[in-house]
């Protein structure tokens, strides 16, 4: 009975922990502005099925695509077995759906197979990062806690599935020998491998297996409140990232209406806008920024995929999307920390722009969307380096002297060039 009131109290203190943090993100994100993205349901569920469920831009490098497949189906997969471990702490039974029969044996043989698959997986992408050193996990971003989060979870994983199977291992043992409340259940074609290594001794045994059933449940809340604090909030996030990603085409900027309709105006004389709030031209700190772009900034995984298809980092400039969507991130989180300290209105004097992303970043963008395309979640850091491209010029009229220069010749001469529009179709005459 004291083990069934110290595991029900973990359970509060584990999900009531993780409903706090949560709350905090979403308060976060909710700093950003209104973007309307409810429309066209039908199109958005099919991205997010494609793209979250069907892992399908994963696909565009096929080996750690394989490699992730294995770790997504482990996770989502062999977390069923936690239903039966949460109703086995809550009642204090043991393998509370062995009465499903051949049909348990087969889920249970399953879920080693999958475990398995999962420990060399992780496995291999430790090797990746840390033998191999793939490139694109390295950058000026990926210091110090970036560069360790990932191991701390896939570290976590190995030693959560090994724990899984030498408690299979155990059970089995125990089941053989006949002791009480080992029911006779499940097939282990995996974790019978292990049986060797262990004693016949039914006291220890029954440590073994205890041990490593506390391990595992311990861990599954530790890793649920570990999410909020690293790259992997996108096990939950990627759902609604997708849903919500922008459905336009590539390429096609978004225009402020108070913008649009005073080129409509100038054109029109007749024209009568609508009312549009005042408001600030582009973005200098993160709640310029819609909750869309904040939502992508807890969403991204760090992979650095769209870094390593960036046109200006490949060509040695400072530009790393990477690093603008791991920047706005961790300015969200200052933010966040200085309304829990000092209130919602306080200022503590920093911004997005200069303090964490630099000018020198956001006009090395070439507008491309490689970062974009390539982003197995649909995250877009573009959005974000335009918006406070927008302020910097259209709020403080500073940019480059190229840039000011080609803002010049389209307001004097209606095109980038600096010559007469006069003779715009002078190089089609023929002598």
């Amino acid at each position: 009975m004291a083990s069934q009131i110290i595991f029900i109290l973990l359970t509060l203190c584990g999900v009531g922990l993780f409903t706090y943090n949560l709350r905090k993100v979403i308060r976060n994100i909710k700093i950003g502005r209104a973007e309307n993205r409810n429309d066209q349901p039908a199109k958005r569920l099919t991205t997010m099925l494609k793209v979250a469920f069907g892992q399908t831009k994963m696909a565009a490098r096929p080996i750690p695509f394989l490699l992730h497949l294995v770790v997504y189906l482990g996770f989502v997969i062999i977390n069923l077995e936690v239903l039966e471990i949460m109703i086995d702490g809550v009642f204090g039974t043991h393998r509370i759906f062995n009465g499903l029969g051949g049909l348990y044996n087969f889920l249970i043989g399953s879920f080693e197979f999958l475990a398995i698959g999962v420990w060399l997986a992780c496995a291999i992408f430790l090797v990746r990062r840390n033998i191999i050193k793939l490139k694109r996990f390295n950058g000026v971003e990926m210091k110090s806690w970036p560069k360790s989060d990932a191991n701390y979870i896939l570290i976590t994983e190995i030693l959560l599935m090994s724990a899984f199977l030498i408690m299979n291992a155990a059970d089995a043992k125990l089941q053989a020998l006949g002791a009480s409340h080992y029911v006779s259940a499940g097939a282990f074609p995996v974790s019978s491998l292990l049986q060797g290594i262990l004693h016949n001794d039914i006291s220890t045994l029954v440590t073994i297996e205890r041990a490593c059933w506390w391990f595992h449940i311990v861990g599954i809340f530790a890793f649920l409140n570990y999410l909020p604090y690293s790259k992997h909030f996108h096990i939950m996030f990627a759902f609604p990232n997708t849903y919500f990603s922008n459905l336009n085409p590539k390429g096609k900027f978004t225009n402020m209406a108070s913008v649009t309709n005073e080129v409509k105006a100038m054109l029109d004389p007749s024209f009568v806008p609508e009312e549009t709030a005042p408001g600030k031209f582009g973005a200098k700190d993160v709640n310029d920024l819609t909750w869309v772009n904040l939502m992508n900034a807890y969403t991204c995984t760090e992979c650095g995929r769209c870094t390593s298809v960036c046109p200006a980092n490949i060509t040695g400039k400072l530009l790393s999307p990477r690093k603008i969507m791991m920047d706005t991130r961790d300015r969200m989180e200052e933010v966040g920390k200085n309304i829990d300290k000092h209130g919602a209105d306080h200022n503590d004097g920093k911004s997005l722009l200069d303090d964490y992303i630099t000018r020198e970043e956001i006009w090395a963008c070439t507008s491309c969307n490689a970062c974009v395309e390539a982003c197995p979640i649909n995250i877009d850091p573009l959005a974000i380096i335009v918006d406070l491209r927008r302020y910097a010029v259209m709020e403080e009229s500073v940019a480059p002297a190229s840039i000011n220069g080609m803002l010049g010749n389209v307001e004097n001469n209606g095109a980038p060039w600096k010559y007469s529009p006069a003779d715009r179709l002078n190089w089609a005459e023929q002598d």
